[in-house]
């Protein structure tokens, strides 16, 4: 079995002393001020004079900004956070330009922040795990829940501050991984609602469901929030109960999905899952008025789109897609992403025919042709495996035909 480096982020808890914390609450908040000066800017210019203002140019404002007496507090702090935020809008924009991202957004406050340490502004002394950053004296009290590879030396460190107001700190390593050994086993996922993954061995993984699982008491304490007086004390309590409401939510969701990718790895050669336009199946629609009744609108068109967005949000398939990704490539795996529009659900897995749409309650069905009586998704999970295979073998032909069909022939359930 070979092995590979790769770079790899160990995550921590930590609880900082009062003084570090002032520190650390003083330095996430000049890098919030720098990114979103250098953000307001850059936008500025472009929207009045039509020019690109470069990350050149933010590294030499941000000289002129420390020398204001106005913002003579950003020498205060260490200069490498406020150099990183600046190369991180520089990222946010490339990605934007690439069609990867959205257009940067300003950072607020209340979503706590980070700031993140190059190697030369801490220092890490591996015989005591011991890690200090730039203009502190004591290292910080970090919670070692698992150990880093030894001989590694971290190349970044990144300080966040949640919304629940927990301390986390991301350490960058290279570490060898070693490829698992190989199998010839391969599994179609398809993924879903009422299940949460159905696999082509017939095996059905419930879906948690934990925001609904939390929907009580995160009700409870909205409606708390909705009675407080807006910028007192108890508000910001009530706020930040909500938000450790979320990060529970969050932590249990994570923990889930890196189990359930780890086991399909670990146990699957080749993994074929769909390409799913999550961002579209979660959007909220439009009621749909009733043409027979003024002023009324379609049941099944009002509450049954608000009911899958909730569903969908809850579930993280994306971030299932993305941990399967990097995983699969640390560990020798191959992972087949088959296009979205192929008709997994159309289509008898015994025979090949297909039989044409069905609607959502329909959960069972018999072939027209072949008498075969199939679970829609085990079904589908079979004839996504089967199409993952086929584009292993003979290349994306057949999903760029189907792409092709796609504006005169919407052939997704």
């Amino acid at each position: 079995m070979s092995s590979k480096r790769v770079r790899r982020a160990y995550r921590f808890r930590f609880y900082p002393t009062p003084q570090q914390e002032e520190l650390l609450r003083r330095t996430l908040g000049c890098a919030r001020l720098v990114y979103n000066k250098a953000l307001a800017l850059r936008s500025e210019s472009w929207t009045r004079d039509r020019r690109n203002v470069t990350f050149k140019d933010t590294s030499r404002m941000l000289t002129e900004w420390k020398r204001d007496e106005n913002l003579g507090f950003l020498n205060d702090v260490s200069c490498v956070p406020l150099q990183q935020a600046l190369r991180h809008l520089q990222q946010a924009y490339a990605n934007f330009f690439n069609h990867k991202g959205d257009y940067p957004t300003f950072k607020r406050k209340s979503r706590g922040g980070s700031a993140s340490f190059t190697r030369y502004a801490f220092t890490w002394n591996e015989s005591k795990r011991e890690l200090k950053l730039a203009k502190m004296k004591e290292p910080l009290p970090i919670r070692w829940s698992r150990t880093l590879p030894k001989g590694c030396v971290p190349s970044s460190a990144t300080i966040s501050l949640d919304a629940a107001q927990r301390w986390h700190i991301s350490i960058l390593v290279e570490d060898a991984v070693r490829e698992l050994p190989a199998s010839n086993r391969s599994v179609g996922v398809d993924l879903g609602l009422e299940s949460f993954a159905i696999t082509s061995d017939g095996e059905k993984i419930g879906n948690p469901r934990f925001r609904a699982k939390e929907a009580k008491h995160l009700r409870k304490a909205q409606k708390s929030l909705s009675r407080k007086r807006k910028g007192s004390n108890n508000q910001r309590k009530a706020r930040l109960k909500i938000a450790r409401i979320h990060a529970r939510i969050a932590d249990r969701r994570r923990d889930f999905l890196h189990k359930l990718s780890t086991r399909l790895i670990r146990e699957n050669q080749t993994v074929v899952v769909e390409d799913l336009n999550v961002q579209g199946m979660s959007r909220r629609c439009k009621p749909v008025p009733d043409p027979n009744h003024p002023g009324r609108y379609l049941k099944n068109g009002q509450s049954r789109k608000k009911g899958m967005n909730r569903s969908i949000t809850d579930t993280g398939w994306r971030e299932l897609r993305t941990m399967l990704e990097y995983k699969a490539d640390w560990y020798g795996r191959q992972l087949v992403v088959i296009d979205r529009w192929y008709p997994s659900s159309q289509t008898c897995s015994t025979c090949g025919k297909r039989t044409g749409r069905k609607a959502l309650n329909i959960r069972e069905w018999t072939c027209p042709y072949c008498g075969t009586h199939h679970d829609r998704d085990v079904n589908a999970a079979k004839n996504i495996q089967a199409a993952g295979l086929a584009v292993i073998a003979c290349g994306d032909g057949r999903t760029a035909e189907r792409r092709n069909m796609r504006p005169a022939d919407p052939i997704r359930p």
